[in-house]
């Protein structure tokens, strides 16, 4: 019972033929995080929270716009993002 409101995926790659795995729920989006790049998919709603907003104003500062994965990059380690997502619950 009960519905995992982040979900991980597997590392993505651009190299992978098919995009399978890659559709994002609506009311959702994609992140990577980490120094492997994990996927998140995590709720639209977490883009409110002044804890996220402070992990995206850090992503700006270390990557201006430009998000190597072609996604939006977390510039943190994956067990400090899975902390804070926790709390946002």
């Amino acid at each position: 019972m009960g519905f995992r409101s982040i979900i991980r995926k597997a590392s993505f790659s651009k190299t992978q033929g098919s995009t399978k795995g890659l559709e994002i729920p609506k009311g959702y989006l994609a992140v990577y995080v980490g120094d492997e790049m994990r996927r998140f998919v995590i709720p639209i709603s977490y883009l409110n929270q002044p804890l996220f907003q402070e992990l995206l104003h850090q992503a700006e500062e270390e990557f201006g716009y430009e998000h190597p994965m072609g996604g939006l990059t977390i510039p943190c380690k994956e067990d400090e993002f899975l902390n804070l997502t926790s709390r946002l619950n």
